[in-house]
């Protein structure tokens, strides 16, 4: 609510999208994995190359895909990796991860807007928010049928997807009697988000509580899970092929792991996991991951039914037993990030719920 925290995305910068197609129906097929996975790894290739170049940069997890806005410098290094993972997924999975990019200058000229600001989370982590309709009108544009997405130019060899993992197991809620809530929320009004918005954290925060109270991964519920399929699956993401070298580091790393969280620099690395959790995306749209009960979750229905009602949202909420992690390692002390979906494609099911309304609503208008 705030305006002054806020302010305007640089005119020669660009958004960055990548996305699986048809993620729904993979999802149906069983590969809600594969799908976060390969999203995550969208984000490390990114973050990799930022990184050497001694920056960071706003991104944003959509579980089947994610969103960066990038400055000039690295912009051409950063399609190109993205490129190099797009091929990878395709020879790997037979999937196809979309990789487009806008200008926010032609957002700017065609009227949308991109305003961000930054929200320390807690001590460890702050995430980049995000208000304005640029980012939606970029993903129309590069999802519409005349985007013309572009081919890799090899600038360089291999694709750096170091510290990419996707060790852990799904994560129970933090209590027997708790729920996972994959929850979608959309403005129907672009300036009138940030009311709207203020008006949808309010009634989250009043009815689960403080965001650490209602985090979806705890501790005591975190299991490594280093079987040789998993392992498997991280290796086809990361290189695209059987590297048996890593193949038998990783497991033996992951047999041991046990014992790592067992010491004092272990038990730092968990308690930071679960603050470097990454469970609250604000990106013109409000996705987040939270843990309650039924009975708060039938709470949380009525008051988003009373503000959708009210025209001024569409929602979209997916509930499962378990959420899923994929993690983002540079180093084991307080260089980690990790990625959190509701399992069964949490978001992407949420996501599926509001296109159902919006078609609804488009089949109403033509009727009229």
């Amino acid at each position: 609510m705030e305006e002054h925290l806020f302010f305007k995305v640089p005119a020669n910068w660009q958004v960055i999208i990548t996305d699986v197609k048809n993620s729904t129906k993979a999802m149906q097929e069983g590969l809600h994995e594969t799908v976060n996975l390969v999203a995550t790894g969208s984000i490390v290739a990114v973050l990799n190359i930022v990184y050497k170049a001694n920056l960071t940069v706003p991104f944003f997890f959509g579980g089947d895909g994610a969103t960066f806005i990038v400055p000039p410098g690295v912009f051409d290094a950063t399609m190109n990796a993205l490129l190099l993972h797009r091929e990878n997924t395709k020879n790997s999975f037979n999937m196809d991860l979309r990789v487009g990019s806008v200008s926010v200058e032609e957002i700017y000229a065609d009227g949308h807007e991109l305003n961000i600001g930054k929200l320390k989370t807690s001590q460890l982590f702050s995430i980049p928010v995000l208000l304005g309709d640029g980012l939606s009108y970029a993903e129309k544009k590069i999802k519409g049928p005349d985007y013309i997405f572009a081919d890799a130019s090899y600038i360089q060899d291999e694709l750096d997807l170091s510290g990419m993992q996707c060790r852990w197991d799904r994560i129970k809620p933090p209590s027997n009697n708790f729920e996972i809530v994959s929850l979608l929320i959309i403005a129907r009004e672009g300036n009138k988000q940030a009311a709207v918005f203020k008006k949808v954290i309010d009634a989250v925060d009043n009815i689960y509580g403080t965001p650490q109270v209602r985090k979806p991964i705890s501790i005591d519920k975190l299991k490594i899970k280093a079987t040789l399929a998993k392992i498997g699956l991280e290796m086809k993401v990361r290189m695209g092929g059987f590297k048996l070298l890593y193949m038998i580091s990783n497991w033996i790393k992951g047999s041991l792991a046990s014992y790592y969280f067992r010491t004092k620099k272990g038990k730092v690395y968990l308690n930071n996991l679960v603050e470097l959790s990454d469970t609250l995306v604000i990106d013109g749209k409000i996705n987040t991951v939270i843990s309650g009960t039924p009975e708060q979750r039938a709470l949380l229905e009525t008051a988003l039914d009373a503000i959708e009602n009210n025209g001024e949202i569409y929602y979209g909420l997916f509930v499962s037993s378990e959420s899923v992690m994929s993690c983002y390692v540079r180093n084991l002390k307080d260089e980690h990030v990790h990625f959190v979906d509701g399992a069964e494609g949490g978001y992407t099911k949420a996501a599926t719920v509001i296109k159902k309304k919006l078609g609804l609503l488009q089949h109403r208008d033509t009727e009229k």
